[in-house]
């Protein structure tokens, strides 16, 4: 599938991310649990740290822009079949009208497959918004709040935030992609903090044939 124009971007404008408004914290009173791994706080040096945060930080809506109308097609089919599944899923209507859209923009921006990062947050959260593991992390892609205190604004609860969470775990899971020169089986193991075992990329990878179309 072809990017959206955006991405071929290499020099975007960095802005903050939004204030969030405090209703989105709300949910915390009485969170959904998670049975996620454990992301590992690990050093980064100043060149990643400052990457990273670069990253989440860049500011653009979740609109997806086509060179050619063929593109625009193929995402409209695409929305329409990923809608269908996650309706069989029971997911509400109005969330998935805004989480696909965003997720599919969010993976593209990070250069991640859009089927793989939807496995994961079938994996992990089972696309529930205010999920929360018994290690705290949070969200639809189970995002450890550790991450908002090394790249982000420190406040943990703006990764219940839609946008905010796909960016956060987007963008660290193409850092360790990165960091394994491409292996997704340890890149994956990372983002659970169980590198080397299999049961966590195995069942990542197998839910991603769920979101193949």
């Amino acid at each position: 599938m072809q990017r959206p124009k955006c991405l071929s971007r290499r020099t975007v404008l960095a802005q903050g991310l939004r204030a969030w408004p405090a209703v989105w914290a709300l949910p915390l009173l009485s969170p959904q649990r998670a049975h996620a791994g454990k992301q590992v706080e690990e050093p980064l040096i100043d060149s990643v740290r400052s990457a990273l945060s670069s990253a989440i930080h860049q500011s653009a809506p979740p609109i997806p822009a086509f060179a050619q109308d063929g593109a625009r097609q193929q995402y409209e089919g695409w929305l329409d079949s990923m809608a269908q599944r996650l309706r069989a899923r029971k997911v509400d209507a109005l969330e998935h009208k805004e989480f696909l859209p965003t997720v599919w923009y969010e993976s593209k921006r990070a250069g991640l497959d859009v089927a793989l990062v939807l496995g994961l947050i079938q994996v992990e959260s089972n696309f529930r918004k205010f999920a929360i593991s018994s290690a705290g992390a949070r969200g639809y892609m189970q995002v450890m709040p550790f991450w908002t205190r090394l790249i982000g604004d420190g406040d943990p609860a703006t990764l219940f935030h839609l946008q905010t969470n796909l960016r956060f775990g987007c963008v660290i899971l193409r850092h360790y992609l990165d960091t394994e020169n491409g292996d997704l089986f340890l890149a994956l193991g990372r983002y659970n903090g169980s590198r080397g075992q299999r049961a966590y990329p195995d069942a990542v990878l197998a839910a991603r044939r769920t979101w193949e179309l």
